[in-house]
């Protein structure tokens, strides 16, 4: 039975991947910056707002590299046990070396934090320099499931390399490609990994509600998405992705 998971960034989003009929969604913040710790707030209220949906949540603490510094390690141990205490169904973590390879003491450190609840690595992973040691390293760690997008700017160009990973992998830890997929390439993703899970955001951009604008200041750095543009979670796009898998 295929499983999917979807990226999300609100609580609108969780109900939205609810109705649509997805099983789980990684809860973030700043999925701008690729996806960062959502507010204590905004995991009680997507837990609270849903009925069967599981909800995972990001622990990272800032855009940039995954090698992280003590204190930066020490504010993700709280944010895990934070959100685990809120009744977070897992914990999406990740750390690297500066060479390349699974940080494995804050990784067992984090896991230990979350007390028993799922673990994901996120894809931190398409940053390892060995992919196959570093999918070892997560087996011995105890991670439940590890996001790739086979270390390529999608998943249709990373197969060859998840297919891989998903055979190693066997029944010891679940390979769940993420990255680029729509309703029009699910299928031959599928196809072509062999995978079980699959993750991904179903994002469409809409006009604010704001009637009164002022054009000229600019509330974030010079890279930005334009002050009055949302972008939602779609359930309409979710289960086209879902009715795409289907057929």
């Amino acid at each position: 039975m295929t499983t999917f998971e979807i990226c999300i960034d609100s609580v609108e989003g969780a109900l939205a991947a609810e109705a649509a009929g997805a099983e789980r969604v990684e809860l973030c913040s700043a999925l701008f910056e690729g996806g960062l710790t959502p507010s204590i707030g905004t995991i009680e209220t997507a837990l609270r707002s849903v009925d069967r949906i599981r909800v995972h949540v990001i622990v990272r603490p800032r855009a940039g590299d995954f090698i992280y510094s003590p204190t930066e390690v020490e504010a993700m141990v709280r944010d895990v046990r934070a959100a685990v205490a809120a009744g977070a169904h897992g914990i999406v973590i990740g750390a690297l070396t500066a060479e390349g390879d699974v940080d494995v003491p804050t990784t067992r450190a984090l896991i230990e934090a979350a007390g028993g609840v799922s673990i994901t690595f996120h894809r931190a992973f398409d940053m390892v320099r060995d992919p196959y040691a570093a999918l070892e390293q997560l087996i011995e760690l105890g991670v439940d499931r590890v996001l790739t997008s086979g270390q390529e700017v999608s998943v249709l160009e990373g197969a060859p390399l998840i297919a891989e990973l998903v055979r190693r992998a066997g029944d010891r830890i679940i390979v769940m490609p993420g990255g680029g997929i729509t309703p029009r390439n699910i299928t031959r993703i599928i196809e072509a990994t062999g995978a079980g899970e699959y993750h991904f955001a179903a994002l469409v951009t809409s006009d604010g509600p704001a009637v009164h604008r002022n054009p000229a200041p600019r509330m974030g750095g010079t890279l930005h998405r334009p002050e009055y543009e949302r972008s939602d979670t779609s359930e309409k796009l979710i289960g086209q992705v879902l009715a795409a898998s289907r057929a």
